[in-house]
């Protein structure tokens, strides 16, 4: 294969995996917890195509990760006692379904069916001995205190499971703007500030990503354009040969 058409098509397959995650960024715009993600890129060297003079290698595109901005996006008032939202580092500590610890910066919390403070979607939030916690409504209102405490009647009934992990970069994604530690370690956020009544909003700045998309879509024409004019230039060459 033609090397220009080798070094295109890697920048193009980039390009169009760099756009899906600029999409899904615009698309969690409004996500609670919801951190911005960026294509992370390198050079990798490749054999060139096989000819008798000219370099022996060149330098393609390759996109080996996605990087994550932990950075705290800004705290909106709900009021509602059961949202609470983190300032500082760390994460709330819900059960998966397969009943694996996983961790989320988004504090929508409820009470289900059974009286188990739970996330937006059902999964229960665990406490900081890693047990669901429960709530007797008929008890009253709860209130948490800036230290992640749950009081009721004056009393603490559980304490909410915050953690923080020294090396971010290790976390795995698993959906829902929820995170498995993976290899990396977990420990108690000491920290970290719960704020009731506040939901923390997406760290998306949607103007820089919707520039940015400009910005690819316009580099994949370019470089359309230029596998283009590179299969011009050989057609064009084939034709002269065959004349010679």
């Amino acid at each position: 294969m033609d090397n220009a058409l080798m070094i295109g098509l890697s920048r193009q397959l980039t390009l169009r995996r760099e756009m899906e995650i600029t999409a899904n960024n615009i698309a969690n715009a409004n996500t609670p917890g919801f951190h911005v993600e960026t294509l992370l890129m390198r050079s990798q060297n490749a054999d060139t195509a096989r000819a008798q003079d000219g370099p022996q290698q060149l330098q393609y595109v390759d996109a080996w990760g996605v990087g994550r901005d932990f950075r705290e996006g800004p705290l909106d008032f709900t009021g509602r006692p059961l949202d609470v939202a983190l300032e500082g580092d760390g994460f709330f500590q819900i059960e998966g379904a397969d009943g694996e610890a996983l961790y989320t910066r988004d504090g929508r919390f409820r009470l289900d069916s059974e009286g188990r403070l739970s996330s937006a979607d059902g999964a229960p939030v665990l406490d900081d001995l890693g047990a669901p916690i429960l709530i007797e409504a008929a008890l009253g209102e709860v209130m948490i205190t800036e230290d992640g405490a749950l009081v009721q009647n004056n009393a603490e009934i559980a304490r909410l499971g915050v953690y923080r992990f020294d090396d971010l970069a290790l976390l795995e994604k698993s959906g829902n703007g929820r995170y498995a530690a993976g290899e990396a370690q977990a420990d108690i956020a000491a920290d970290a500030t719960v704020r009731q009544g506040y939901v923390e909003t997406s760290n998306v700045q949607p103007i820089l990503e919707l520039t940015r998309m400009i910005e690819t879509m316009r580099a994949y024409e370019s470089v359309s354009r230029f596998l283009s004019q590179g299969e011009e230039a050989n057609r064009k060459a084939i034709e002269r040969l065959g004349r010679a």
